[in-house]
């Protein structure tokens, strides 16, 4: 008998009991999307010539344009408090945005739309949630998971005729209704039911289904013109055993009799739509099923699909924005405002975070950019979309926390001023949605990597389902061949493949050999805890972890060798260290929890010669913050979707860097001021009066706060007439104006439009 079929003879019944059969949606979820550089990251042997392969990102002509034009035009009628306090966009804003087509940037120019390519699309949100995060949000939500992308992948050719143009052009504003009250996360598990049901309907004899659904946290839902909608279809005609259908997408015009649309939801009390769409015995044609009836039952591998690209986009475009509109901020108010005869900027406990902010936007955008490039490749790389998701709303949160910090009072005063206080209430969002980051780092980017990013694991599996006994046992031998090599790399050095850039090659090094040990630490865990890893979430959250990490430390060898930008080299270096430094890390506590004996020996073993792997030390952070203060050109480097608002305390910060870049050192000129306490005073001793008069005023400008006209106070509790010593003071609160109608957003239909003809 043949040694593969003797083994998998042997190893069958194990592992059939280790690796239950997959469901239907299990297994949508995972074989959608693509593989790309994360595989080669999790089996342990990266080649650089492969990373290279990859971009660099480009921009057409016409989306250039866009973005010089039409973008920024836009970013000058936001302003952010403004729209945060009316609790809604401008009308200006919203007919702006349709009459320029940003709803509609992934339709193909054939249907009316920009057709832009990836990079495209999420360089136009990034610069627009630099400004405001609502009017960001506002425009990807159409041009992310929603009815668009659906149709041009799966709509019938009457349906993408009705539907793109009028989706492209703002006719039509979409929403998509996916999670309900008892099915957040569990998404597949949503209790909406669709019965098929013939009933007469724009006066003939219509087949279709009868939903009942419950949806909420629907982005755009208030405003919407027509809700994408995903439900459980039901034929009860069926025998018993083949009722369930499956998930099922639809689109539903609004009004439409039995749905309840309009009510709002207020995340975090912000200004973008969203609200709750209730459905009780509404009826849905068959003709608007996205694909018609042959799609019905397959809305769930539609989402997945869709989903294994749309994670990379949005909401990781949100958090470069927050991170690129802190460091700026951070860098920026540490060189205006001065304390103990000084700017703030240069305290080492300020420069110091201000530096890690730098080194960890030039990871995490470099790894924004490279997967933008692997899409506009064609690839849909599922893993990486959502290691994206997560790292870069983590970073977006934490750069916000760094800058409140560094702001200080300036930081927690509303009002036109503020500098981050919008965004600092609004990054939990990113968090939440799409995907809730606990969620995600568990489940998905190592539960999902440990079979599509393993190069034997899915061959076992289709083996043991299968009952092939050949086949698993030659996936078994070969994963053992797997095994040993990534140990003998991990105690005695992994090979550097492919030619990575010469400046980058010793952390090209360290990649390797981390890379090696990550892919070793993964099976180890996986044979030694089998199924029961899935459910250990704190040791598959941290195995996702260690390989994001390595995947933004890769990033990095990549943006360097595209962006040809020698002035980055010691961000680039310092952005891998970080993350290499993070990964052993996470790697050494991960060994330290493993529930089984001699844990520690073989943490030991693998963990060999991880020693310079040690976090960057204050000397070279200071280095760092010190080239952000003296080169504005790097801070532009890196923060390059910066865009200037109408009004507000990032504009007039902005200008205050202007004319203190035009005057060159200020320190004498504080000096003076802090002497003097005249603005007019100080500004005489330059020899540029006026434009130090100018900066002066600005650099005040951005130094002071907001305040406003309380209400009335009640009477001192007890010392009044009449004072009541259980009645407390009257509150203190800036008055905020009422959103406008909603009403005025939406289009009126007196009747519902025709069915497309299929």
């Amino acid at each position: 008998m043949p040694l593969a079929k003797l083994i998998g003879r042997w190893a069958m019944h194990p592992f059939s009991k280790a690796l239950p059969p997959l469901g239907d949606t299990e297994r949508a979820a995972l074989e959608a999307g693509t593989v790309g550089f994360e595989g080669q990251l999790f089996a342990g042997n990266p080649d650089f010539d492969v990373l290279s392969g990859v971009g660099p990102n480009r921009l057409s002509e016409s989306e250039q344009a866009f973005l010089e034009r039409e973008v920024r035009e836009l970013c000058r009628l936001l302003d952010d408090h403004a729209i945060d306090q009316a609790r809604d966009l401008p009308p200006e804003v919203w007919r702006y945005l349709r009459e320029n087509r940003f709803f509609g940037m992934i339709i193909p120019e054939e249907f009316g739309g920009l057709g832009f390519s990836h990079f495209a699309h999420a360089t136009v949100v990034t610069r627009i949630a630099t400004v405001n995060v609502a009017t960001a949000v506002t425009v990807m939500v159409p041009n992310s998971l929603g009815p668009a992308e659906l149709l041009l992948r799966y709509g019938t050719d009457s349906q993408k005729d009705h539907y793109l143009p009028r989706l492209a052009d703002g006719r039509e504003l979409p929403c998509f209704g996916l999670t309900s009250p008892y099915a957040g996360s569990d998404a597949a598990s949503i209790p909406d039911r669709g019965v098929v049901v013939e009933r007469e309907f724009n006066g003939r004899m219509t087949r279709g289904f009868l939903v009942d659904f419950d949806k909420r946290y629907i982005t755009l839902a208030p405003v919407a013109t027509v809700v994408g909608l995903a439900f459980h279809a039901v034929d009860e005609s069926r025998p018993e055993g083949e009722r369930e259908l499956g998930i099922t997408c639809a689109l539903i015009p609004v009004p439409h009799e039995g749905m309840d649309i309009g009510r709002r939801h207020l995340p975090m009390d912000s200004a973008f739509m969203n609200g709750p769409i209730h459905g009780r015995q509404v009826f849905v044609p068959m003709d608007w099923i996205i694909g018609g009836e042959k799609q019905v039952g397959q809305g769930w591998r539609m989402l997945m699909e869709c989903l294994a690209a749309g994670r990379a986009i949005s909401l990781p475009a949100l958090g470069s924005a927050m991170q690129q509109t802190a460091l700026y901020v951070s860098n920026g108010y540490g060189q205006i405002r001065e304390q103990f005869g000084m700017p703030v900027g240069k305290f080492h406990a300020i420069a110091g975070l201000v530096a890690q902010m730098s080194a960890e936007l030039y990871a995490s955008d470099a790894a924004r950019r490279f997967t933008a490039a692997a899409l506009d490749k064609g690839e849909r790389p599922s893993v990486a979309s959502a290691i994206l998701k997560v790292q870069l709303t983590e970073a977006g949160r934490r750069a916000v926390n760094h800058g409140m910090d560094i702001l200080g009072g300036k930081g927690i005063i509303s009002g036109p001023s503020n500098l981050l206080g919008v965004s600092y209430r609004q990054a939990p969002i990113a968090i939440t949605v799409e995907g809730a980051n606990i969620l995600t780092r568990a489940l998905i980017v190592f539960g999902q990597g440990a079979v599509r990013c393993h190069p034997h694991v899915l061959d076992e599996m289709a083996a043991v389902q299968a009952h092939d006994e050949t086949a698993l046992g030659k996936a078994l031998i070969a994963h053992g061949k797997h095994v040993a090599a990534n140990l003998w790399h991990s105690v005695f050095g992994a090979p550097v493949l492919g030619e990575p850039p010469e400046d980058l090659m010793h952390e090209a090094r360290l990649l390797a050999r981390m890379s090696a040990k990550y892919a070793l630490t993964a099976d180890l865990a996986m044979g030694m805890l089998g199924g029961k890893l899935k459910r250990m979430e704190l040791l598959s959250a941290r195995l996702g972890d260690v390989l994001a990490h390595l995947y933004l430390a890769s990033a990095c060898i990549w943006r360097y060798r595209v962006d040809a930008a020698p002035e980055l080299l010691p961000f680039a270096r310092a952005a891998i260290r970080l993350q290499l430094d993070e990964a052993g890390r996470i790697l050494r506590d991960l060994y330290a929890n493993l529930p089984t004996s001699g844990r520690r020996l073989i943490g030991a073993l693998v963990l060999r010669r991880t020693a310079h792997l040690a976090p960057l030390r204050d000397v070279q952070l200071l280095e760092l913050a010190e080239l952000l203060r003296s080169n504005p050109r790097i801070v532009e480097r890196l923060a390059p979707d910066l865009s200037e608002p109408a009004a507000g305390g990032l504009r007039d910060l902005m200008h205050a860097m202007e004319l203190g870049a035009q005057l060159g050192d200020t320190a004498a000129l504080n000096k003076v001021l802090r002497r003097t306490n005249s603005l007019e005073e100080a500004a005489r001793s330059s020899p540029h009066p006026e434009l130090a008069l100018a900066y002066l005023k600005a650099a005040d400008k951005v130094i002071q706060v907001d305040d406003f006209d309380g209400p009335p106070r009640t009477p001192a509790a007890g010392t009044g007439p009449g004072g009541d010593l259980s009645r407390p003071s009257a509150t203190f609160a800036p008055p905020v104006p009422p959103a406008p109608p909603l009403s005025a957003r939406r289009p009126e239909r007196t009747t519902p439009p025709p069915v497309p003809a299929m």
